[in-house]
């Protein structure tokens, strides 16, 4: 296994995680709304997400100074989380400095 692959399996893995802490937005429009309000440290977009949303979700990323991570296909965000969802934000600090590390 490549180092990339690694690190996208233990980023995926982090993601889980803060599932099951209850540390995620899940859905668009949820996502939009609490980066409205700045709860969000990090989104995840999937990589094969149309182009029209995924306008506006780096539009609003960048307004809000929000980082953006979109390497991960729709396929495997669900496997991760276990729902099926393509745009993602993570509220917890820890999990989004961690998997931000992971990523670069």
């Amino acid at each position: 296994m490549s180092a990339q692959s690694e690190q996208q399996t233990k980023t995926l893995n982090l993601l889980g995680l803060a599932r099951r802490a209850q540390q995620l937005v899940m859905g668009e429009a949820l996502v939009v709304e609490a980066a409205r309000h700045g709860q969000l440290q990090l989104i995840f977009v999937a990589s094969d997400l149309g182009p029209n949303t995924m306008k506006r979700i780096k539009n609003k990323a960048n307004f809000y100074q929000i980082p953006m991570i979109e390497v991960f296909s729709a396929t495997q965000l669900t496997h991760a989380i276990g729902a099926s969802r393509k745009v993602i934000g993570v509220k917890d600090a820890g999990f989004a400095k961690g998997m931000v590390s992971l990523m670069q």
